[in-house]
């Protein structure tokens, strides 16, 4: 078993205050500030809990991917992996509602039919779909 952790502090209340992601134990990023405005509206430059969750489901998406690839003996040269989270208002409240993966592969010992074939299996493979899976509507879309 692997474990990660993050530390995120907050201040004030949800609309006025605004709070900050204070530690990765990896060290990989620093602090990143957080608020409800950039949240629900434009980021001008503040992340998210949506946008962090993006990034984790198009590196997750891309690895499983890789894996899959490279058991199939078709390894890819390069995939280009993006996530786009919604955050939309529901009955319930708020909540992240779809995250949509759109893949772009080099693969030249693999035909188009059998590379969506494999990416489509990966998309559940990956553990972060998982995560989400049920709450989450999850797509993908492979360009060229």
């Amino acid at each position: 078993m692997t474990t990660r952790t993050a530390s995120a502090t907050w201040s004030g209340t949800l609309l006025e205050g605004s709070g900050s992601i204070t530690r990765v134990e990896s060290g990989a990023i620093g602090a990143l500030p957080v608020s409800w405005p950039r949240r629900s509206e434009a980021h001008e430059g503040v992340t998210s809990p949506e946008e962090l969750l993006a990034a984790a489901h198009a590196s997750c998406f891309a690895m499983a991917l890789s894996g899959a690839l490279a058991r199939n003996n078709t390894p890819a040269e390069r995939l280009d992996v993006s996530a786009t989270v919604a955050f939309e208002k529901v009955e319930a409240g708020w909540r992240v509602t779809t995250s949509k993966l759109t893949l772009k592969g080099v693969v030249p010992s693999l035909d188009a039919a059998r590379f969506a074939e494999i990416a489509e299996g990966s998309k559940s493979g990956c553990p972060i779909s998982s995560a989400i899976a049920g709450n989450v509507a999850i797509s993908l879309e492979i360009t060229t």
